[in-house]
């Protein structure tokens, strides 16, 4: 029951309006368990409304769970155990052009892809240890061992 609440608090709370400014790339909608943001060398816990930005590592322990939203409207959500690497970020909310690359070293991530993946689905692409998932669809799970 615990893991039917926990994944109905990321998906409702992964879909909340995306509010960050400036140059941020996304923002932390949901956060429940232990998770961190490692920016510029250090280590801080996250929370609903904590900036993401390009190059930042976003974490999740045992117990957690994060929610992200993205300037493009693209969701991601991680689950227990996961690291995922915002290597390039960018969107351009006049052009809706733009790129997201990230690296996914281990855990699950569930992705729905925004704007980027829908309208240059080959500028959207998540690597994983062995693979570089590319996007042609606008869904994906990936777990990393």
């Amino acid at each position: 029951m615990k893991t039917i609440l926990k994944a109905l608090l990321i998906v409702g709370g992964a879909y909340a309006p995306f509010t960050a400014a400036g140059n941020d790339a996304g923002v932390i909608t949901v956060s429940t368990g232990t998770a961190s943001i490692q920016r510029s060398g250090e280590s801080s816990a996250v929370q609903p409304g904590t900036r993401v930005l390009e190059g930042d590592r976003v974490v999740t322990g045992a117990d957690g769970y994060v929610g992200i939203a993205m300037r493009d409207d693209t969701h991601l959500t991680l689950g227990p155990g996961s690291s995922i690497v915002l290597d390039q970020y960018a969107y351009d909310s006049k052009t809706r052009n733009g790129n997201f690359a990230a690296s996914f070293t281990k855990g699950t991530m569930r992705v729905i892809t925004g704007l980027i993946g829908r309208n240059s689905p080959e500028a959207f692409a998540v690597k994983t240890t062995s693979a570089t998932i590319g996007i042609r669809g606008t869904q994906f799970l990936v777990e990393a061992k």
